[in-house]
């Protein structure tokens, strides 16, 4: 609790400190751009923050030349109910502002880029945007939902920077054109299984071409655009965005050239359509029926399709509905479980396989027609629940118990 207090005190000291400030004509804002890192989940998508120098001006908190950083990437894991919150789609971010000395090591330490572009702006429009950061940075105003694909630490900055300007700004896209899914996924590529997460759980909606305004969740989308962007005034002229772009740190090259797992989603789930294909042969050859083993792949087929319906329909995430996996992992499933379980049961669990076995069945051809990706590694495991439904349905024709 004090030290909660203290953080708060601290924060309010800084404020009213910056509030008083006044950029000199010489200040610099910058966007600093960390490039992707293998720490954690969340660092594979970069970063992007701002910074503002100003070598005449003395920051009153930290008595040295004003180097300030603006961050719109703060959260807080230790908040109650963090995880749950955060699969609901109710995550809050902050914006919290913190000397420049404290930021670099932090990236440098992830093994990030970090790239800084000096925008190219007027002294007028130097102290709109300060201004603006400061009325973010107030205690009413820093505090955010955190939206993956429309709100984030990198859409932030470059929404202040188009209202701070005066004119437009015009952004070069020589890129092919992507889709929201090829955008994350391309971010997660040394990262097989988390782009196997991703493409479960996320739906249709990011298989839609993004614009150039909407690639900019993606802190290199941001970087490259802001490279080849100019300002253009009413009167017709026009200056660079970036006057001048900087390398601050570097990443190690054995990070750049990280070969990804042997062990990818398509080799491990094979194997384990191999596995399920071996012990149906063997209960086929035996005459035999494993009823603990449908009992165990439907409950786990289950217990997924639980999180894609919450990510679905309770979930406040974007692009999560309409989801075609769920045709395959639903929580139907766990119903599935009790009529397999109990063999007074047997013949509304042989209604239950023969309903997967055609909408499964019915999946598969359709796969490369369907306007949603799906990862590859998804097809040993429909296959896996296809052929017990199969077996299931074959089994009682030949009167297997």
């Amino acid at each position: 609790m004090k030290k909660h207090i203290f953080s708060c005190l601290l924060a309010f000291v800084s404020l009213v400190s910056y509030a008083q400030t006044r950029l000199s004509e010489d200040a610099q804002i910058s966007l600093l751009t960390c490039s992707p890192s293998d720490e954690a989940v969340y660092t594979l998508y970069g970063h992007t923050a701002i910074r503002v120098r100003d070598v005449i001006q003395i920051d009153s908190v930290n008595q040295r030349v004003l180097d300030t950083v603006f961050n719109y990437g703060i959260f807080d894991f230790s908040k109650p109910n963090f995880i749950y919150r955060f699969v609901k789609g109710e995550t809050d971010y902050r914006l919290e502002a913190y000397d420049f000395k404290h930021f670099l090591p932090e990236y440098e330490m992830r093994g990030s880029e970090v790239y800084e572009q000096v925008l190219n702006l007027t002294y007028e429009e130097k102290a709109a945007l300060w201004q603006a950061l400061l009325i973010n940075l107030q205690p009413e105003n820093k505090v955010y939902r955190y939206n993956f694909f429309y709100d984030n630490c990198s859409t932030r900055p470059a929404v202040l920077v188009e209202r701070c300007i005066d004119g437009s700004i015009a952004y070069s896209d020589h890129s092919m054109p992507k889709t929201f899914r090829e955008m994350i996924n391309h971010c997660t590529r040394n990262e097989p299984w988390v782009t196997f997460g991703c493409d479960l759980i996320v739906g249709y909606p990011a298989d839609r071409i993004a614009t150039v305004h909407e690639s900019f969740f993606i802190p290199d989308y941001l970087k490259n655009a802001y490279s080849e962007a100019w300002i253009i005034r009413a009167d017709g002229t026009k200056r660079k965005l970036v006057s001048e772009e900087t390398i601050l740190a570097t990443v190690d090259a054995e990070d750049v050239n990280k070969q990804p797992t042997v062990f990818t989603p398509f080799i491990v789930t094979s194997l384990f359509f191999l596995l399920i294909l071996l012990i149906t042969l063997f209960e086929w050859r035996k005459k035999t029926y494993f009823r603990w083993l449908d009992c165990l792949l439907f409950f786990v087929a289950g217990l997924a399709g639980c999180i894609i319906f919450f990510l679905s329909f309770i979930s406040e995430h974007p692009s999560m509905w309409p989801n075609i996996s769920i045709i395959w992992l639903h929580p139907l499933h766990l119903i599935g479980v009790v009529l397999f379980a109990v063999k007074k049961l047997n013949k509304a669990a042989y209604c239950y396989h023969f309903i997967n076995f055609v909408a499964l069945f019915g999946l598969l051809p359709v796969w490369f027609f369907i306007p949603q990706h799906l990862n590859i590694a998804f097809i040993p495991l429909i296959a896996s629940l296809w052929l017990r439904s199969e077996y299931c349905l074959l089994r009682k024709k030949v009167s297997i118990v």
